[in-house]
């Protein structure tokens, strides 16, 4: 038990070293640049040192891209649009029920044009892409791959969504004046930032990542090259949350409210509950063909 622990705890170490190397190197480019922000340049570069780390863990770990779960170049491609297609299956419900119990209310404030539209699809694709690309070889990849390998796959499945869902929540709004910034400066911020983890606000929000993380390590754990599914996935949740952040507002003032967070309208308790549901369903639909 002890060793597992230990196991569990060395995305952490990684972590933290990634964070505290940012926040030296962030003192440097403020320095540099004095009109930028630090917790944003700290933020950004822990997550570069975080996406660098795949390198050297995939050397000591002895990992290839096969093994972090690329496919050959066609049959990603191809993953990539059946993961997209899952994944507008899977959330697509929750943005009706949103609309229908009045949470997301269209915008009309908008310019509704088709060249309008056109822009905001194609730049939130894009976007969203890109994000799944930097996030799934990270968690669905080489975290979850060193973890499998010394922790049974549920444990390593769990560990790697956890860390996933965190992640996202370390961050800090306190801002230092350029004149006041020092080499300690940065780590201030950096205790802000993991202190807000034991913010009650954001657990609605935590879970409801967590459960994505979950969705996602089962859904590479299927097979040994199934990271493709993940991203394609992965990039149509956010597109979709990207494009009713622009086609709809949220009211919090509904009594249906607490069912999304507002870390960004979409995800929360409904989110929450509808993707525990699929998990359980698809665990019962796996150990049943086990049976047959």
């Amino acid at each position: 038990m002890m060793r597992y622990l230990i196991y569990a705890l060395v995305p952490l170490v990684v972590l933290l070293l990634a964070a505290t190397l940012a926040c030296i190197v962030g003192y440097f480019i403020i320095q540099v640049s004095g009109d930028l922000s630090l917790q944003k340049v700290i933020n950004k570069a822990t997550q570069v040192f975080l996406v660098l780390s795949i390198f050297p863990a995939m050397t000591y770990l002895k990992v290839n891209k096969h093994d972090l779960g690329f496919a050959a170049r066609p049959l990603f491609l191809k993953q990539l649009l059946q993961g997209f297609g899952l994944g507008l299956i899977t959330l697509l419900p929750v943005f009706i029920v949103l609309y229908t119990l009045g949470i997301n209310v269209i915008d009309d404030t908008q310019s509704w044009t088709l060249v309008w539209l056109a822009e905001k699809t194609g730049l939130a694709l894009l976007l969203a892409l890109l994000i799944s690309l930097i996030e799934e070889p990270l968690f669905r990849g080489i975290l979850l791959v060193s973890l499998t390998r010394k922790l049974p796959v549920v444990a390593a499945i769990v560990i790697s969504a956890a860390y996933y869902a965190a992640l996202h929540f370390i961050k800090t709004k306190t801002e230092i004046p350029a004149q006041a910034i020092n080499l300690s400066s940065g780590f201030h911020l950096m205790g802000d930032a993991f202190a807000n983890l034991l913010n009650p606000e954001i657990a609605s929000a935590f879970f409801a990542l967590l459960m994505v993380g979950i969705f996602l390590g089962l859904l590479r754990t299927r097979a040994n090259t199934s990271l493709g599914l993940c991203v394609g996935c992965h990039t149509c949740w956010v597109w979709q949350i990207k494009m009713s952040k622009t086609l709809f507002n949220t009211d919090y003032s509904t009594d249906y409210a607490y069912l999304v967070s507002a870390y960004d309208g979409v995800i929360g308790l409904l989110v929450t509950g509808w993707l525990m549901l699929v998990v359980l369903g698809y665990v019962c639909y796996q150990r049943k063909a086990c049976r047959l």
